[in-house]
């Protein structure tokens, strides 16, 4: 295919979980689908999902895509490798120009971008991502169940972790590796649910075995034991930027708003799906974002009048922060 000059019934931009349900969806109603992904995100980091119905022993992320990807090829959906850098309104859809200089068109859009964590710059921490290292306590707050379990984190994001954690677990030490002095106020949160912390910044996970967690070492040379962490520093990036020139509307924290029915947006023709909506971030339900997503481009595309001139105004809908 000659990447410059595709134009598709519906591209989509990201090529993680949302998107490619998304993607499988589309393909089974026979339309031409373009997934255009650089080959990053939450999904190609985490080693295992351990909430994802038909996989009680997990599945981990690289392999859920993979599986993804070839269950789509079989339905002639065609993967770009490329990083979109605009997107431009055009006669009926979008303009998308990618950082390779290629430009695509589409008739309708779905973003499924995600996401990015922010991720410590810690020896061992991202191989054990999903494994023994986590960063949503609705994911995988079972995972430490009565465990001994760390906290790494800075500011209110590491707190409210620590705090939210004891739901599962009253064995946990929270660290705060920031350069920032720990506020007095988020000490006394930990202290009132007698939740021992150190103040420290730390270099590496201990372990030889590289899936495995059994405490860190901080940069004066303690080491704190434990059994399982999180990760909680704060500051994630929503991957929303690209479409801000559309004018579409977002939540206070840069999430995309949508209609809950629909998943469309606030601009025309154009759908979200995933962790960049403002929902809990899983990827179960980023699977049922991109169907139900998916469904309603297939709608449009057989029949626009479905879609009034005045689009459904996602505003409206409730959204978590």
């Amino acid at each position: 295919m000659d990447a410059g000059s595709a134009t598709f019934d519906c591209a989509i931009i990201g090529g993680g979980i949302s998107g490619l349900q998304g993607a499988i969806q589309l393909g089974r109603y026979g339309h031409r689908v373009g997934v255009i992904d650089g080959g990053t995100g939450r999904s190609t980091l985490c080693q295992c999902y351990h909430n994802v119905l038909g996989w009680p022993d997990g599945i981990s992320g690289p392999s859920l895509r993979q599986r993804g990807k070839e269950h789509a090829l079989r339905l002639g959906v065609e993967f770009i490798d490329d990083w979109i850098r605009a997107v431009e309104p055009a006669a009926e859809g979008f303009t998308l120009t990618g950082q390779s200089g290629h430009t695509y068109q589409t008739r309708r859009l779905l973003l499924a971008t995600g996401i990015v964590d922010t991720i410590p710059e810690i020896d061992g921490i991202v191989p054990r991502l999903g494994l023994t290292v986590y960063v949503c306590p609705d994911c995988d707050g079972y995972e430490v169940k009565d465990r001994e379990t760390i906290v790494m984190g800075a500011g209110k994001a590491g707190v409210n972790m620590a705090t939210t954690l004891t739901y599962w677990t009253r064995r946990i030490t929270y660290i705060h590796d920031d350069t920032e002095p720990f506020d007095d106020e988020h000490k006394a949160q930990l202290d009132k649910l007698s939740i021992p912390y150190v103040e420290a910044r730390i270099t590496r996970v201990i372990s030889d075995d590289p899936s495995k967690f059994e405490g860190v070492e901080l940069a004066d040379g303690r080491v704190i034991r434990g059994e399982r962490a999180f990760i909680a520093y704060g500051g994630n990036w929503v991957n929303s930027d690209i479409v801000n020139s559309l004018g579409v509307k977002l939540h206070h924290n840069h999430h995309v708003l949508v209609d809950p029915r629909t998943k469309a947006t606030s601009v025309k023709y154009l759908w979200a799906a995933g962790d960049v909506v403002a929902h809990s971030e899983q990827v179960t339900i980023a699977m049922g974002d991109g169907s139900q997503a998916a469904i309603w481009i297939h709608k449009s595309l057989m029949s626009p009048s479905t879609f009034p001139e005045k689009w459904p105004d996602p505003s409206t809908a409730t959204a978590q922060s």
